[in-house]
């Protein structure tokens, strides 16, 4: 069992940067696959961005260059730096800790870009 809580989310202006962070517990979070995903209203969930044990990323296309993810396994928390932001960027942002087909959820964290 895992337990997430992410946190860093808000209002921001277009080109504006934040950094979302996603703190785990109840496991051992360096064997897990962390991803974070977003959702708006109406609309899937979609993966943004994912990092596995061995550090290796992938990103979606609409982010790649602008966002970063990272986790530091000795704090057991995964990061994603945001960095020129777009309205298009607004979303529920979801953190997610998977093992095989074990998969965990935050409660989510709203990011919000708009002047």
């Amino acid at each position: 069992q895992v337990q997430l809580v992410e946190s860093g989310g808000g209002l921001v202006q277009p080109g504006g940067s934040l950094r979302l962070s996603c703190a785990a517990s109840g496991s051992i979070f360096s064997i897990y696959v962390m991803g974070w995903y977003r959702q708006v209203p109406g609309k899937q969930r979609e993966l943004v961005a994912a990092i596995r044990v061995s550090g290796s990323t992938n990103y979606a296309d609409s982010v790649k260059g602008r966002f970063t993810i990272s986790r530091d396994n000795a704090k057991s928390t995964v990061y994603l730096q945001m960095k020129s932001l777009s309205p298009e960027d607004t979303a529920v942002y979801y953190c997610n800790a998977q093992l095989g087909a074990l998969g965990y959820w935050g409660p989510g964290t709203q990011v919000t870009v708009s002047s």
